[in-house]
């Protein structure tokens, strides 16, 4: 891979950091402010939200600028908002500085996309944006476990002037190693035909896929710390060693799951969205068990995250050259909707349903629901063909 894809990377590992790291401290941080579990849990979809709404306003205020500036300023915000997370004195701030930090996310991996896909021959595409996204797997391999013990040893306040300063370091690698004119920038398409693109029934497809698929690993994975405690019985300081499990198999499944998107993407969809219901399924049923709860963890990060380049090329691919940046980003934006969607629906499983053991049940329904899009997107292309045919 070029070095500049490399340095995306950099930035892409900050970013995922800050998203996830929260997971890890949602104990910590629900008694300090004090509000409850699921309330906690609300600043994991509020940052979602933000990504939601940032990445297509953001995309568009700044689509005529050279991507090598909108990235930089785009991790000028991500640093500033991971400080402002660390000084935060109410959760009312904490939850608008995490929706500050939040606009610069999916711009980011939008842009982000764009480019490393440019920077590579075609049939390498898919394989370059996993290596971006592999910063974002390396993110729960390295950084939220490790994020995690320094909120136990110094306070969950430490780990937001941490990802602050990953945010400095980002920032020297992209203006170090990015090109002035990265993935052969052109001329920005009019507003009116990037937003065409929107209209097209495949692009909306595989943006609603992408929503329901991912919602399924955070129903799961936004609780993940009180349902090790509380449910599979393991102590608050053990739990970080269980989360390096799970960013083992992130960066496993997100590299596999680019080269079998370049190979045929067309089967990886589905078949990684059914993988990705069947763990969940398993998990469910492991989730007492130490040892099996463990193992389905790691599938769980595998499973999730090799659906990841896939679902991205997927968009690319029906936006078609016009509409590119766009759709990348609005693609990013659906996949923090589906974790905002998952955030909730698993916060009302515990507040007023089973509770955190019926966690994998829930996200288990929400992966099939994309699934079944993904299965309706295939027969309609297929019809397509026989049409044009």
């Amino acid at each position: 891979m070029p070095v500049a894809v490399l340095a995306l990377t950099a930035g892409a590992f900050g970013i995922g950091t800050t998203e996830f790291i929260i997971m890890g401290l949602l104990l910590q941080v629900a008694a300090d402010m004090h509000v409850s579990t699921p309330t906690a849990g609300m600043l994991i979809s509020g940052y979602a939200l933000g990504v939601f709404a940032g990445a297509p306003l953001l995309t568009l205020a700044t689509r005529t600028l050279p991507r090598k500036q909108v990235l930089l300023g785009l991790m000028v915000i991500f640093t500033l908002g991971n400080a402002a997370c660390a000084l935060a004195p109410s959760y009312g701030l904490l939850m608008a500085a995490r929706v500050l930090t939040s606009l610069a996310h999916g711009a980011f991996f939008g842009v982000g996309s764009v480019v490393a896909a440019g920077l590579v021959a075609p049939e390498r595409r898919a394989s370059a944006i996993a290596t971006m996204f592999a910063g974002l797997t390396m993110a729960t391999l390295v950084g939220v476990p490790f994020g995690a013990w320094i909120g136990l040893a110094f306070g969950w306040r430490a780990v937001f002037w941490a990802v602050a300063a990953i945010g400095l370091v980002a920032i020297l690698v992209l203006a170090r190693f990015v090109p002035r004119e990265a993935g052969g920038e052109t001329a920005a398409a009019p507003i009116r035909e990037e937003l065409a693109v929107l209209a097209r029934p495949q692009v909306q497809l595989a943006l609603a896929m992408t929503v329901l698929g991912f919602a399924g690993v955070f129903a799961v994975f936004t609780y993940i710390q009180p349902t090790l405690a509380q449910i599979t019985g393991f102590s608050v300081q053990a739990i970080s060693a269980v989360l390096l499990v799970f960013g083992l198999g992130v960066s496993i499944g997100n590299l596999a799951g680019g080269r079998f998107a370049d190979r045929n993407l067309a089967l990886s969809l589905p078949a990684t969205l059914a993988l990705l219901m069947v763990v969940l399924l398993g998990l469910a049923l492991a989730v007492h068990s130490q040892l099996p709860a463990v193992v389905l963890v790691g599938l769980l990060g595998a499973a999730g995250f090799a659906t990841v380049a896939p679902l991205q090329l997927r968009v690319l691919e029906a936006a078609g050259p016009a509409g590119q940046t766009l759709a990348s980003s609005l693609n990013i934006a659906a996949f923090n909707l589906g974790n905002a969607l998952g955030a909730w629906a698993g916060g009302q499983a515990i507040a007023h349903g089973p509770g955190l053991a019926s966690l994998p049940l829930v996200g288990a329904g929400l992966t099939a629901a994309g699934l079944g899009l993904a299965l309706l997107a295939a027969h309609g292309e297929r019809r397509a063909r026989v049409c044009a045919a």
